[in-house]
């Protein structure tokens, strides 16, 4: 009996073939490969999230999370934001492989290339509801 392998048609099934931990998201439909962090971006990243998980644990809020994690957010568009909230009340979204829907709250620590952070990342969370979206950028420190 022969195997026929069919080409892959979209990025999302190439993405669901790719090993776990891979540094990638698919963005419009593409797979963006993603090197680790910087150390001032990772600094910054680690700092927020303590305070948050912090606050979110003591208040029980609900979940906090830091990259990387799986964001579906739609068949074209799984991110992995590098710091997010998923309140109590909508704790049914968080599955075993990652997140299916919206986050409440999403935090971007800016890196080289801000187009994807600041336009085309800001676009799909604005159209798939994410209620907070905040941008930190490390080059003014705010």
């Amino acid at each position: 009996m022969e195997t026929m392998i069919l080409p892959l048609r979209t990025g999302f099934e190439a993405f669901k073939l790719l090993p776990e931990g891979t540094l990638c998201q698919l963005i419009n439909d593409a797979i963006i490969m993603s090197p680790a962090s910087n150390t001032p971006h990772a600094i910054i990243q680690s700092k927020i999230f303590t305070l948050f998980y912090n606050y979110v644990e003591k208040n029980d809020l609900g979940i906090a999370f830091c990259a990387p994690v799986d964001v579906y957010l739609d068949s074209r568009n799984i991110y992995q934001p590098d710091i997010f909230f998923i309140g109590k009340e909508r704790a049914d979204i968080v599955q075993e492989r990652g997140i299916y829907g919206s986050p409440d709250l999403i935090i971007e620590i800016l890196s080289t290339d801000r187009k994807y952070d600041m336009v085309i990342k800001k676009e799909v969370y604005e159209i798939s509801a994410v209620n907070e979206y905040w941008v930190v950028d490390p080059a003014t420190k705010w």
